[in-house]
């Protein structure tokens, strides 16, 4: 095999990795589908890319930008913010979800300090002083009249 074949089969598994790798998401079904379908295009492109190289020169000319590997990289280019913009707005939908979590928790511990109950130590709070002695749950939480003790 001569040194293009080479290289063409390397990019091509390499893109075949990117693809196995990138459909084992954990998504929504309707964003996975939208995923599925760019990612077939993907495929498609890249291969025909790697297999014709010269196509990516023609369809550059086509459109009118210089070298096949100018649009390569404006296309990439163009891939990298979506990725970036999808990513940010990703982390602010977690950020939303851990705020709502703790005000929950905060709620809930609240609930439970005014109805009597023991609260769990929080992450940060330090264990090691006494505060004199444990008192037991409160009556008919863990005893009932249909549970031996």
């Amino acid at each position: 095999m001569t040194d293009q074949i080479w290289i063409q089969l390397l990019l091509l598994i390499g893109v075949a990795v990117v693809t196995v790798l990138l459909t084992r998401s954990t998504a929504d079904a309707r964003h996975q589908a939208i995923r599925r379908v760019l990612l077939a295009a993907f495929v498609v492109v890249t291969a025909s890319a790697i297999l014709y190289p010269t196509w990516l020169s023609q369809l550059a000319a086509l459109v009118g930008v210089g070298r096949g590997t100018d649009l390569l990289l404006y296309a990439l280019v163009i891939a990298f913010l979506s990725f970036i913009a999808t990513s940010y707005r990703r982390m602010k939908q977690q950020d939303r979800r851990i705020t709502e979590l703790t005000r929950t928790i905060a709620l809930t511990q609240v609930r439970q300090e005014q109805a009597g109950l023991p609260t769990a130590a929080s992450p940060g709070e330090d264990m090691s002083h006494d505060d004199g002695p444990v008192e037991p749950p409160a009556a008919g939480l863990d005893e009932g009249p249909d549970r031996p003790s």
